[in-house]
């Protein structure tokens, strides 16, 4: 597997570097465009260098690429064959599940779903249904010719449809190099992490997360428009806490403060949290 990204896992003051691998890959029929005299595959001119002319979109045929420079043509009947057994309309739900029995590593891209004219008592039923049963729907949909596997589900007071991988486009975990080996936990270690687990733990509130890196370069960008100069900032240095305990120790330390910086005041007023640094 290629990495994509080598960075770290921050954890409070431990740093756990880490390589990055993209856990998914399409598994899509692709095609080339070929010359339909000598299936050379035509250049992005649409020339074909073997005939050594400009080819016409009614030369151009669409191969499978099977074997290194061997292809198989596929033309249109092929495609209305495959099609016809597809209902490329219809939302199709197959069954009814527990979100929580959906790895998120299986969701791909989400879309909203609104009813059309005629539609909204149904779809009203559907989501309040869903939302009593508190079920997700797993279905089949084609869009733009690929048939997706998909779930439904109610997000606030919409219905949104969200594409899932199929099992065989997950890379198998197997494939990733330099996975640590089980190893004897130290329980004092593991006790502190626990700990510093729940002092860092609190409610999803997405609105407080932001791109920092999009805004400092909007930042940079305003300034250049306005002419002023851009000052840049000194490098902070890694940080490089080697021991492990040490580290697990300091972050507790931290994370206390703040948790109890979160509970009232003595004029019962919440203090804001100070963010770690």
């Amino acid at each position: 597997m290629h990495t994509m990204w080598k960075g770290s896992i921050s954890f409070g003051l431990v740093n756990i570097p880490i390589k990055m691998f993209a856990a998914t890959e399409e598994k899509d029929i692709r095609f080339r465009y070929l010359h339909k005299e000598c299936h050379t595959p035509l250049q992005y001119k649409k020339t074909c260098p073997t005939c050594n002319k400009e080819i016409s979109e009614a030369e151009i045929v669409r191969g499978y690429e099977y074997e290194l420079g061997h292809f198989i043509i596929i033309d249109e009947k092929d495609f209305a064959a495959a099609k016809s057994e597809i209902d490329d309309q219809t939302i199709s739900i197959l069954d009814f599940v527990n979100l929580s029995e959906i790895d998120p590593i299986y969701f791909d891209k989400t879309y909203y779903l609104a009813p059309q004219d005629t539609g909204g008592r149904a779809y009203n039923l559907l989501r309040q249904a869903m939302n009593d049963t508190g079920k997700i729907a797993i279905a089949k949909v084609t869009i733009r010719t690929k048939q997706t596997l998909a779930v439904l589900r109610v997000y606030k007071n919409v219905l949104v449809l969200e594409t899932l991988f199929y099992p065989d486009e997950v890379r198998p975990i197997s494939q990733i190099p330099g996975l640590p080996e089980e190893t004897k936990i130290n329980e004092k270690e593991l006790e502190i992490a626990t700990k510093l687990i729940d002092n860092l733990s609190a409610p999803f509130e997405p609105q407080k997360y932001k791109d920092d890196y999009r805004e400092a370069l909007q930042d940079i960008i305003n300034k250049k428009i306005a002419g002023q100069e851009v000052k840049v900032a000194p490098n902070i240095p890694p940080k490089n806490v080697i021991d492990l305990m040490e580290a697990l120790q300091a972050s507790l330390k931290v994370t206390k403060k703040n948790k109890a910086g979160k509970t009232k005041n003595k004029d019962g007023e919440k203090t804001k949290q100070p963010s770690i640094v």
